[in-house]
């Protein structure tokens, strides 16, 4: 199995940046593509960003295209998302997920992964 554990949340005020990471540990998630999702208090969880395994494809969602940017150290088993020009809308609990499936492309349905992190909050005040 494969554990995940996301750090770098906090708070941030409007405009500002932040960079999340994830740790993974049990295996190796060199062969899996990776996501990042989030939740913001009374809605549903929804797709942030994904890599494919040797980070030679990514999606992200409309809503942080361009501000936002997914990458990931194989050798070092992380995956990391870099937020930048953040907004109130962006504040949430964000997740990290594994696919470990032997898909080649990385999916924007969270019912695809099947290992998660127990997420970090992330706050933007204006």
């Amino acid at each position: 199995q494969v554990q995940l554990v996301e750090s770098g949340g906090g708070l941030v005020q409007a405009g500002g940046s932040l960079r999340l990471s994830c740790a993974a540990s049990g295996r190796t998630v060199s062969s899996y593509c990776m996501g990042w999702f989030r939740q913001a208090p009374g809605k549903e969880r929804e797709f942030v960003a994904a890599i494919s395994r040797n980070s030679i494809s990514t999606r992200y969602a409309d809503s942080v295209k361009g501000r936002f940017t997914i990458s990931r150290d194989n050798a070092k088993n992380t995956v990391s998302l870099q937020m930048n020009s953040l907004k109130s809308e962006d504040t949430a609990v964000y997740y990290c997920a594994a696919d470990g499936s032997g898909r080649y492309v990385p999916s924007e349905g969270s019912m695809r992964y099947d290992y998660w992190g127990q997420g970090t909050q992330v706050t933007v005040s204006s």
